[in-house]
């Protein structure tokens, strides 16, 4: 959603248009309905960071409020896509659009203003609220440091998703992964399925995560905060080898997470992990191009993203223990500090803001 939104404010700059507040469609995610902006971000803060950059409005104005905006979806596209071009006409044409984000549209082909509202937008006007923050503070107080923010995907629509084959689950997970797959995601078969988990696409489970924070000598009594959504499948096979690991649900009171909504549960973990100590993930989504791309911004360079790909080509070969351990070090090496990936352009690095 911060990615998508971020792109909204760099479009409306380069049509040179006013941007209204949004809400966020979260019903797909968390089986929630939709949320404000203002539910998980300080409103007037933004609106006072992007001025000189971007008009921003909180509202419609009574003339246009009662229309329903002219859709264009941009994300089904084919080439290289321009929103002058294809949108600023209907723009001209209704007053009110409303767009999904494409992704033929390169940002780094986006003009220098509109590089730089977009990036002033995420890295300096975007404020989680009052409460949030309050919450945020209070969780990162908890968690016993220094920390490690483990960002693990292993939830029963994720690894459906990925129509990947595992053997070994628990009657639990099965049964919970067999719901989230239905009748169109079922896993690959056969050779299929053997290149598709060698090309890097199959979720790391817990007890595989665990395997390569060994193999990269990560000690088994570090401080581990678990960034990871509800229903997270086989957790055992990490908190058995690495004991300290905490979550938001048990470090926050229980009214204080009961009667939270799945965004502001996610904007809890993004603020913890671009603020610990060191960031690994097992996926390259979204989160973790936005959060790489911020620790960055602050200076923060311990960041990691486990392969997929790594581990799937070595355990394909028959590579186990010590010899395995050694192929996914060496396969990590490079990347172990540096860290690396970013949802948006490199913009802190071109604009004084």
């Amino acid at each position: 959603m911060r990615r998508d939104f971020c792109d909204g404010v760099g479009i409306a700059r380069l049509l040179n248009s006013t941007l209204v507040l949004p809400k966020f469609e979260v019903a797909a995610y968390w089986n929630e309905s939709s949320s404000g902006f203002s539910d998980v971000f300080d409103a007037d803060y933004f609106i006072t960071q992007m001025n000189g950059f971007v008009n921003v409005v909180k509202e419609l104005p009574p003339e246009i409020s009662s229309k329903e905006p002219h859709r264009v979806d941009c994300s089904k596209r084919k080439g290289q896509f321009d929103y002058i071009e294809s949108v600023l006409p209907f723009l001209l044409k209704y007053h009110y659009v409303s767009i999904t984000p494409a992704v033929s549209q390169r940002r780094d082909r986006y003009p220098k203003y509109a590089k730089a509202a977009l990036c002033q937008a995420c890295y300096r006007a975007l404020k989680l609220t009052g409460s949030l923050e309050k919450k945020a503070n209070k969780l990162l107080e908890a968690i016993p440091k220094p920390f490690l923010s483990l960002h693990l995907r292993f939830e029963p629509d994720m690894v459906a998703y990925s129509q990947c084959q595992y053997s070994g689950l628990s009657p639990t997970s099965m049964k919970a992964l067999e719901a989230a797959r239905g009748d169109d995601r079922k896993p690959w078969t056969g050779e299929a399925a053997r290149i598709w988990r060698n090309r890097g696409k199959c979720p790391l489970t817990p007890n595989e995560t665990a395997f390569i924070l060994k193999a990269l000598s990560i000690p088994t009594n570090t401080n581990i905060y678990l960034a990871a959504g509800d229903g997270l499948m086989e957790i055992e096979g990490l908190t058995s080898i690495y004991s300290n690991v905490v979550t938001k649900s048990a470090l926050l009171s229980g009214e204080d997470f009961e009667t939270m909504h799945g965004n502001t549960k996610a904007a809890l973990d993004y603020c913890v992990s671009i603020n610990s100590d060191s960031y690994m993930a097992t996926y390259f989504g979204n989160m973790d191009k936005m959060v790489a791309a911020m620790r960055a911004f602050k200076g923060l360079y311990k960041t990691l993203f486990l392969s997929r790909r790594a581990f799937a080509e070595f355990t394909s070969r028959g590579l186990e223990g010590k010899p395995l351990m050694e192929a996914l070090w060496k396969a990590h090496e490079d990347d172990f500090i540096k860290g690396r990936g970013s949802a948006l352009s490199d913009c802190f690095c071109e604009f004084k803001l």
